[in-house]
């Protein structure tokens, strides 16, 4: 049987619709496999973990958590909704439930089991490396023992550099996993600073199938906002939304948003003229590929986007100077793909952009080439012949 750290119970559209996806393609290979539930929140974890309260990447996020939490509090209406939005990816998570192993209540349970039930366990996509997660021995595998073989599946550090005196500990895990692959450039070369070792370099799981998969997985629904801009974005940066509102202005056409995405936003309380809260990650997904026009900040609203070949700006959710950015993921897949024309700036006319045809004939060839390097990397890493 396959172990997987899968990070599905993430209530974000992104991290549930590349869940489905991770999930979907272990089931086409007729793996057997069960998502590991590991119960982290015990006084031993808790003390073995004391060390990330002097990482300055957890305490900040940490900080970051809490002022989102005081923020909520701050506009019970808002937070109405929200609870509202978080009952709607809830409903999202029966391919998920019918997987899952039983509960591990201890680090030392975790491991005793793994020897016994996986002949393999492989670590999923998404920023499951930050440094700010490195206490916990779970999505880094160190928990796995030495025969058990190991994988990674378009990891990602979430982070341009790792912290100086994280660096013999992230050296250690990484020379432990047999097979690496990482989401983006700069990640590989991480690993290669680190280890010497070269790893590919793999698109997110939500690439693995293409628009046809992705409407047979979730079935396409007209929507019910006729011609619209869909403003996807995780950020709080009041230009993106003004850049947004004098698109609309320019094409007539309405404004689709969803609001207090990662955080109480005040320039959302009047953005938009549609902004549903009830939106599972199936209605996202027919929000967004319904869209005439979409503006994101966000890496798997650039995703989907690409996959459902619609026309869309992304704008830079960091500055380039911030210790948190996560700017590279999309600097990755842009790069990657063709598309860094389609990264805003202050020099283009976004309405000009915005209606420039995308030339998704090429850009399909491209994911393409690493749907296969994709599945055949897993195929090589299961053993699959």
């Amino acid at each position: 049987m396959k172990g997987v750290c899968l990070k599905y119970t993430q209530n974000n559209y992104g991290s549930k619709l590349q869940a489905l996806a991770t999930v979907k393609i272990f089931e086409e290979f007729g793996l057997d496999y069960e998502i590991i539930e590991y119960n982290k929140k015990t006084i031993r974890f808790i003390l073995k973990t004391l060390p990330r309260f002097f990482n300055f990447i957890f305490l900040n996020d940490r900080y970051d958590q809490f002022q989102r939490i005081i923020e909520y509090k701050r506009h019970p209406e808002v937070e109405k909704q929200i609870n509202i939005r978080q009952k709607a990816f809830w409903s999202f998570d029966e391919p998920f439930n019918s997987h899952l192993s039983e509960k591990y209540g201890s680090y030392e349970e975790l491991k005793s089991k793994c020897k016994e039930k996986y002949d393999c366990v492989i670590t999923c996509s998404d920023q499951l490396w930050s440094p700010a997660a490195l206490g916990s021995g779970f999505y880094n595998l160190m928990f796995v023992p030495e025969e058990v073989t190991k994988i990674s599946w378009a990891s990602s550090f979430g982070v341009s550099k790792i912290p100086w005196y994280q660096v013999g500990r992230t050296k250690k895990y990484l020379n432990r996993i047999e097979h690496i692959s990482m989401r983006e450039n700069r990640g590989a070369e991480i690993v290669e600073e680190l280890t010497g070792r070269q790893v590919p370099v793999l698109m997110d799981p939500v690439f693995v199938f293409d628009k046809d998969k992705w409407n047979e997985l979730i079935p396409y629904e007209k929507s019910e906002f006729g011609d619209y801009i869909f403003c996807y974005f995780l950020g709080s940066n009041p230009q993106h939304r003004a850049i947004a509102k004098a698109l609309a202005e320019k094409t007539g056409m309405k404004i689709v948003t969803l609001r207090h995405l990662d955080r109480y936003v005040k320039q959302d309380e009047e953005f938009g003229d549609y902004a549903p809260y009830d939106v599972t990650p199936k209605r996202f997904l027919n929000i967004l590929r319904n869209a005439a026009y979409i503006c994101t900040d966000s890496f798997h609203g650039t995703a989907f986007s690409v996959i459902f070949e619609k026309k869309f700006v992304v704008f830079d959710r960091y500055s380039d100077t911030s210790a948190n950015s996560k700017n590279s993921r999309i600097s990755s897949v842009c790069d990657i793909l063709g598309l860094n024309d389609r990264r805003y700036s202050n020099q283009f006319d976004i309405a000009e952009v915005m209606q420039r045809d995308i030339d998704y004939n090429k850009v399909s060839q491209k994911i393409s080439q690493y749907r296969e390097n994709t599945i055949s990397y897993l195929k090589k890493a299961f053993e699959i012949e």
